[in-house]
């Protein structure tokens, strides 16, 4: 990861993305491999890594009894910043939390418990944010705001890494990065990834609910997906695809055109991809040796 530059982190759920980010941050110690995090050692130097991150965890885990400047004062007391109330002051001032200082947390809104936990974790200017599904369970709003936050962060050289199941919010990232269970499988700009995926979609429209099943069912099919009144059918394999197709684009009042293969199509093909593998692996699924 380069200076500034945000990262999504991409997976189904039981990928390893926050154990990832739990060993990025020594909160759990890999059983095996190496690496490095800020030019230090994952496995020596956990202490001077800790000292260097901010970790916003999936749950706000702040004091909901205490106000906005108490629990910032109390994360300005665990870093030792001193002096301790400019620290606080300045935090408040760059989140746009200053109005709101005196609120208990627990009566915040999800939005707003996610600003003031944006704060506790880069009050001691950190070099690199990790973020785990921050937007989970707020509001469009919020989450834009949340957003342009994290970019005018990173214009002013932080480095953030960010996992998220949201298409929308992996946009918005300079690059990122799909692992499934514990593997790398993907690794670029999301026209890269898309454009590497070699997925084909077409836009089809005017079909009636019982055709769908049967192409659903055709050879080159991979992918059907309602979108309103359209349906996108991916598949990877162009001439199969456009066999499948044929019928369907010769019926009165139906369209078949040519459409753009979204990250959510390769998110769904990875999936797929990595599920059968993992079955395949399976002790009951190997061929038995003679």
């Amino acid at each position: 990861m380069k200076a500034g530059e945000i990262v999504g982190f991409l997976g189904p759920n039981g990928s390893g993305k926050t154990t990832t980010i739990r060993m990025i941050c020594g909160l759990l110690s890999p059983d095996a491999g190496e690496g490095t995090v800020l030019g230090l050692d994952v496995r020596t130097e956990s202490v001077r890594i800790k000292r260097q991150i901010g970790y916003m965890t999936q749950r706000f885990s702040f004091y909901e009894d205490l106000t906005i400047e108490e629990n910032l004062a109390f994360v300005a007391r665990l870093h030792d910043l001193r002096p301790r109330r400019d620290a606080v002051r300045r935090t408040l001032d760059s989140l746009g939390l200053t109005s709101r200082k005196d609120q208990l947390a627990g009566t915040l809104s999800g939005g707003w418990k996610q600003r003031l936990a944006l704060a506790a974790c880069i009050m001691h200017q950190p070099r690199l944010l990790l973020l785990d599904e921050p937007t989970a369970g707020v509001d469009p709003k919020a989450r834009r705001e949340f957003w342009d936050e994290i970019h005018r962060l990173s214009g002013e050289g932080l480095t953030v890494l960010v996992s998220t199941h949201y298409m929308d919010e992996a946009e918005r990232c300079h690059r990122i990065n799909y692992i499934a269970y514990g593997h790398m499988l993907a690794s670029g700009t999301v026209e890269q990834v898309v454009d590497s995926s070699g997925l084909i979609t077409f836009v089809v429209r005017g079909l009636e609910a019982d055709q769908i099943g049967r192409l659903a069912a055709c050879d080159g099919v991979e992918q059907i997906a309602p979108f309103g009144v359209n349906l996108h059918v991916v598949g990877s394999d162009r001439r199969k695809l456009e066999a499948a197709l044929a019928p369907v684009a010769a019926t009165p009042g139906v369209a078949v055109v040519h459409g753009q293969t979204s990250l959510e199509d390769v998110f769904i093909q990875f999936m797929t991809r990595s599920r059968q593998t993992v079955a395949h692996q399976q002790p009951g699924n190997r061929p038995q040796r003679p």
